[in-house]
C-alpha cells in the first residue's frame, strides 16, 4: 500500500474536497462537489496566469462561503480547506492572512511530529520576507536558508527525525518536469470536456504553490535538512525485536491457515508454509470441482474479476527486464529516506533529475506495477515470520497500475462483488482462520476514475454515480465478512493520514466483531505521519521500514499500514498455533487487551510478547471495550 508512486501522487494530487449542508458534516458523502468551467486543458490553465487566477479565485469564493454556512468538525477536512486558502493568500500576496492560516493548520495537527513540522517551509518563506530586505534571487535564497535553519535546529530529533528525512527526500526528487508530467497525464484527460472538479482544481493550486514557493529553494532545504540529520542522527531503539515471539523451537503447535488476500505470493520463498490443495493438480482442469482451476496454493482473479490460475502475475519479457531495475530504484529511494549515501541513492536522484515531462507516465506506471507485483509477497513474509505453524493461502487480486484507470461501471461492480463473495466462501471452505487485507477503496476513488474517463455532466452527478457503484461492492464485502464469523479479518487503516471512517474507506471502516483495523507506528512505537486514524482503528503495529521478501528472494524494507496489518495477522496466527480452540473474539481480545495504550489514548500498541504470555499461562483475555481507549483526531 505504501509505494513511492503513491507518495508522489498523494503529494501532488491530494484529494481536497469542499463542504456541504447546514448540519454538521458527518462523512465525506455529506460534502458537496464543485465543478469549474475552464476554456482550455488543465495544463494550459495552469501555465496561463489569467486563466489560473480566474480558477483559484472561484475556488476561494466557494471555500469562503462554507465558513459561514456549514459546520465542519473533521480535522483533515479543515486542514485541506485551509491549505488551499493559504496557497491562494500567497498567490494574492496577502502574506499576513497566509501566516494566520498556516498557524491554524498547525494548531489542528494531532500527531506529535506534525505538530512540530507543520507549515515549516511556509513559515520560512514568510519569515524571510519579514526579516530581510533581500530582493535579488540569490540573496533571498541565502536568507531563506538562514531562516529555515533557525526553525529546524531547535526541533527534537527523536520526534521529528523521520519527518525531516521524508521531507528531504521529497525535495530531492520533486521537480517542475515531474509536476508538468503529472498534470498532463493525470488531470488533462479529466479536463477535455471543458470542466474541472474541485478535487483537481485543488490539485492545480497545490502544484502551483509548490513550484512557486517551495521548489525554488529546494537546494537550500536539502542543505539544512541534511545538516540537521547528520548532526542529530541517533539510531532509534527498535522495540519490536524485544516484543517478538519466535515459535520456531516450540512443539505441539497446531497448523493455522492464513490467507494473504493481496497481489499474489512468490510461493518459492515460503516452501514450508504454503497451503496445498491435495485434490488439485496443475493441468488446467478443476479436479476437485470447487469452481477453481489449478488452485494448488489458493485462487486468483484478473483485473476484470475473471477466475485465473497462478500465485503470482506472469511477467512479460519487458517486465522481466524492468522489475530488477525498478527494485534497485526502490532501494535507492529507501536509502534516500533513511539519509544513507549509496550508489542506489545517487542513481535514483540522477533518474529523477533527468526525468522529462513525457517520461513521467511510464516511470510512475512502472513503479506502480512493481509495487503491486511485490506487495503480496512482502506482506506474506511478515505474516509467517517466526511461525512454523503458519500455512499460507494465496488469494490473488489483480490491481490496476496505470494513471488512466478503467471506467467504473455497475456491471463491473457487480462482477467484483461476486469475486469478493466467492473469495470469502473459499476461505470458509478451506478452513482459513486469519485473512490479511492490506488494501482499500473509497467513493472518492471511483469519482476520480469517472472524471478521468469523462463521465458525468458535473461533479455532483459523478458523486451520485460513484455512490451507486461503490455501495454494490461495499454491501457485498461487508455481508461476506459478517457471514464468515469464524474467520478473523485483519486490515490496514490506510496511508492517507485521515479518519478512514469519515472518508468511508473500506474495509477499514467496517465495524464487525470479526475484523481488526490496524494503524502504523515506527520502530519506536510512535505513530507514523501517513497512518490513517479514527475510532475504527483497533490496534497499532510496526509499519515503518519493515523488512521482508519480494519476488525473486531479495529482501526490501517497505513502509505503510500494509506492513502493520500482517504484523497483527502474524500475532493472531501464533496465538491460534498455541491454542487452536480459541474463538475469534478470544484472539481479538488477546491482541487488543494486552496492548500498551499511550497516555493520550491515541495509540494502542500491539505487544506480542504480552499477548502470547497470557495465552501460554491460560489467562483469560480481557473483553474488549469498543473504542474505550481511542480518541478521534
Amino acid at each position: 500500500m505504501k509505494k513511492f508512486s503513491c507518495l508522489i501522487i498523494a503529494f501532488f494530487c491530494t484529494v481536497l474536497s469542499v463542504y456541504s449542508q447546514r448540519d454538521t458534516i458527518k462523512s465525506i458523502d455529506d460534502v458537496p462537489r464543485f465543478t469549474y468551467q475552464i476554456d482550455s486543458l488543465a495544463s494550459v490553465v495552469y501555465n496561463d496566469d489569467d486563466q489560473f487566477r480566474k480558477l483559484y479565485l472561484e475556488v476561494e469564493k466557494n471555500y469562503l462561503s462554507l465558513k459561514e454556512k456549514y459546520v465542519i468538525e473533521d480535522a483533515t477536512l479543515k486542514k485541506s480547506i485551509l491549505s488551499t486558502l493559504q496557497s491562494i493568500d500567497f498567490f494574492e500576496q496577502r502574506f499576513d492572512e497566509g501566516m494566520a492560516k498556516t498557524k491554524m493548520i498547525k494548531s489542528l495537527q494531532e500527531k506529535p511530529a506534525q505538530k512540530e513540522t507543520s507549515g515549516l517551509l511556509s513559515f520560512t518563506y514568510l519569515n524571510t520576507l519579514a526579516n530581510n530586505k533581500a530582493t535579488a534571487t540569490d540573496e533571498f535564497s541565502t536568507a531563506y536558508q538562514v531562516e529555515l535553519q533557525k526553525l529546524v535546529d531547535p526541533l527534537d530529533y527523536a520526534v521529528v527525525g523521520d519527518n525531516i528525512k521524508s521531507s528531504k527526500t521529497s525535495m530531492e526528487i520533486f521537480s517542475e518536469n515531474l509536476i508538468e508530467g503529472l498534470i498532463v497525464e493525470n488531470i488533462d484527460p479529466a479536463s477535455k470536456g471543458g470542466e474541472l472538479s474541485g478535487d483537481f482544481a485543488n490539485a492545480l493550486i497545490n502544484y502551483k504553490f509548490l513550484t512557486r514557493y517551495i521548489l525554488p529553494y529546494k537546494n537550500n532545504v536539502v542543505h539544512v535538512y541534511k545538516a540537521y540529520l547528520d548532526a542529530n542522527h541517533v539510531e532509534k531503539k527498535d522495540i519490536w525485536k524485544e516484543r517478538n515471539v519466535d515459535l520456531s523451537n516450540r512443539s505441539n503447535l497446531s497448523p493455522v491457515t492464513i490467507a494473504i488476500w493481496d497481489s499474489g505470493v512468490d510461493n518459492a520463498l515460503y516452501p514450508d508454509n504454503m497451503y496445498v490443495n491435495s485434490q488439485e493438480k496443475v493441468d488446467n482442469v478443476d479436479n476437485d470441482g470447487n469452481g477453481f482451476i489449478d488452485d494448488i496454493n489458493g485462487i486468483a482473479y484478473d483485473l476484470h474479476s475473471n477466475k485465473i490460475a497462478g500465485n503470482l502475475i506472469d511477467l512479460s519479457d519487458e517486465q522481466k527486464v524492468d522489475v530488477p531495475q525498478t527494485l534497485q530504484l526502490y532501494k535507492g529511494l529507501k536509502d534516500l529516506q533513511t539519509n544513507i549515501d549509496s550508489e542506489e541513492a545517487d542513481r535514483f536522484k540522477k533518474v529523477m533529475s533527468e526525468l522529462k515531462p513525457d517520461e513521467v507516465k511510464p516511470f510512475i506506471e512502472n513503479l506502480n506495477f512493481f509495487g503491486n507485483y511485490a506487495h503480496g509477497t512482502h506482506v506474506a513474509g511478515i505474516a509467517v515470520h517466526d511461525n512454523p505453524a503458519a500455512v499460507l493461502q494465496v488469494a490473488r487480486i489483480t490491481f490496476g497500475y496505470k494513471l488512466m484507470p478503467e471506467l467504473p461501471t455497475i456491471e463491473k461492480a457487480k462482477k467484483n462483488a461476486k469475486e469478493v463473495i466467492e473469495t470469502v466462501n473459499y476461505f470458509k471452505s478451506t478452513g482459513v482462520r486469519v485473512v490479511n487485507m492490506s488494501f482499500g477503496g473509497s467513493p472518492q476513488g471511483i469519482e476520480t476514475a469517472l472524471e478521468k474517463n469523462g463521465v458525468g455532466k458535473d461533479s455532483e452527478e459523478r458523486k451520485e454515480m460513484a455512490r451507486e457503484i461503490f455501495d454494490i461492492g461495499k454491501v457485498a464485502f461487508y455481508d461476506a465478512i459478517a457471514d464468515a464469523d469464524a474467520i478473523l479479518f485483519i486490515t490496514s487503516s490506510g496511508n492517507s493520514d485521515e479518519d478512514s471512517e469519515f472518508y468511508e474507506a473500506i474495509p477499514s471502516s467496517f465495524d464487525l466483531p470479526n475484523i481488526l483495523t490496524v494503524g502504523a507506528v515506527d520502530q519506536t512505537g510512535e505513530e507514523t505521519s501517513f497512518s490513517s486514524f479514527g475510532e475504527n482503528v483497533d490496534v497499532h503495529a510496526n509499519g515503518f521500514d519493515v523488512e521482508s521478501y519480494v519476488p525473486g528472494g531479495e529482501r526490501l524494507k517497505m513502509s505503510g499500514t500494509s506492513m502493520s496489518s500482517p504484523n497483527v495477522a502474524n500475532l493472531a496466527g501464533k496465538i491460534w498455533a498455541i491454542n487452536p480452540d480459541l474463538s475469534v473474539e478470544d484472539v481479538k481480545n488477546y491482541i487488543i487487551s494486552y496492548s500498551d495504550v499511550s497516555e493520550d489514548g491515541r495509540i494502542i500498541l500491539m505487544n506480542p510478547k504480552a499477548s502470547i504470555n497470557a495465552v501460554d499461562k491460560d489467562h483469560p483475555p480481557i473483553k474488549k471495550q469498543k473504542n474505550a481507549k481511542k480518541i478521534k483526531s
